[in-house]
């Protein structure tokens, strides 16, 4: 009896460790998300139209492309999360005072613009409709003109535009697409390649930085 007891209590010292109970290992918290940052992203404007002189903004038009490197391009920095473009989008307005003063110089625009991948994926659409009758329709006049002066086309209308930029993209192409006009004399559509179909400025971009994307590895 006194063995059967004796042994009882060696096999009760010779449990195995793993069926003690282990105290929860404790982990360091995840690191907060950078904070968000808002700024002027780097961007090739094929077509500058130019500075307004009230404003001093810088105006770029958009032309109807079918390659996304032909087009506006804004640099995406490295994010995390979707980045958010915006940026005002405008028609164009070749200014005739003859033609205010006559009234004649009525014009009712529409113009649809894409925001792209360089893959030549569509992100988004973004359309700017507006009516022309006076001066008072601008947004603003465009230095650069003859001598000294400012140019016959500028501005006109506005629209805040939008877009989520995907994790991953590294740069958007804005392409035009198509722009329709109704005049006093007659209505055209226009969406032939190197044609101007809108401008845009007052581009912006928010987003959360991120790392870097890896480098791909090289081939043995």
């Amino acid at each position: 009896m006194r063995r059967a007891s004796t042994l009882l209590v060696v096999l009760a010292f010779a449990a195995p460790v793993w069926s003690q109970t282990r105290k929860p290992v404790r982990r360091p918290a995840p690191a907060p998300p950078a904070a968000p940052r808002t700024i002027a992203p780097d961007m090739t404007c094929p077509a500058p139209l130019g500075v307004g002189v009230k404003t001093r903004l810088a105006f770029c038009e958009v032309m109807a492309e079918r390659d996304p490197s032909a087009g506006v391009l804004i640099q995406i920095p490295p994010h995390q999360g979707a980045a958010t473009l915006t940026f005002d989008l405008h028609n164009l307005h070749t200014y005739s005072e003859e033609q205010v003063k006559a009234r004649r110089a009525y014009a009712r625009y529409t113009a649809t613009i894409g925001v792209l991948t360089m893959d030549n994926t569509l992100i988004s659409r973004a359309v700017v409709q507006n009516e022309f009758r006076t001066a008072r329709d601008l947004v603003d006049r465009v230095g650069g003109g003859a001598g000294g002066g400012v140019k016959a086309v500028a501005p006109t209308g506005a629209e805040s535009i939008t877009v989520a930029i995907p994790e991953g993209e590294a740069q958007v192409s804005l392409l035009g697409e198509k722009l329709a006009v109704e005049r006093i004399d007659g209505a055209a559509t226009y969406s032939q390649p190197g044609r101007p179909i809108a401008v845009v400025s007052n581009v912006t971009l928010e987003y959360r930085p991120g790392p870097a994307p890896k480098p791909p590895r090289k081939k043995p």
